[in-house]
């Protein structure tokens, strides 16, 4: 391999950096510029015949609330995978087998004070006994 080929691969392996350091302002560290965390994306997986229990539950529980604007959601249609394993009381589907269906994915937002209060909420209206629920940190980089 030559230097010339190196230096190229090295120089696009580090675009995504260097983006990212152009767009905070040419700092060399962006966690410098990150910010605190006062906010969290919001994503949870939902059979279709439960989305708007959970939305009620997101929603009266202050999820979706941005400047001016509440109840903001997006809702992405999914193809889910399991396999109930031993000992597990699925919503669908059989122990033991692998499973496949259609289920919306939705993401929303809220306050880190609220991440306790959402989480109990949707476990309550979700019917899947282990919901998944992902909880994003949303770094505020341009105070």
């Amino acid at each position: 391999m030559d230097g010339a080929g190196f230096t190229s691969r090295l120089a696009a392996a580090d675009f995504p950096m260097s983006w990212f350091r152009t767009l905070l302002g040419g700092c060399s560290d962006p966690t410098d510029r990150m910010g605190s965390v006062e906010r969290l994306k919001v994503e949870v997986l939902v059979p279709h015949d439960h989305i708007e229990a959970v939305l009620a539950a997101l929603h009266a529980n202050g999820a979706g609330a941005i400047g001016a604007y509440d109840h903001c959601v997006s809702l992405w249609q999914v193809d889910g995978r399991w396999r109930p394993l031993p000992g597990a009381s699925p919503y669908h589907g059989e122990i033991g087998e692998v499973m496949h269906g259609s289920e919306t994915k939705v993401e929303s937002v809220c306050h880190l004070s609220q991440a306790r209060q959402i989480v109990d909420a949707i476990r309550a209206a979700h019917p899947y006994e282990e919901p998944v629920i992902h909880l994003l940190p949303l770094y505020d980089i341009f105070p």
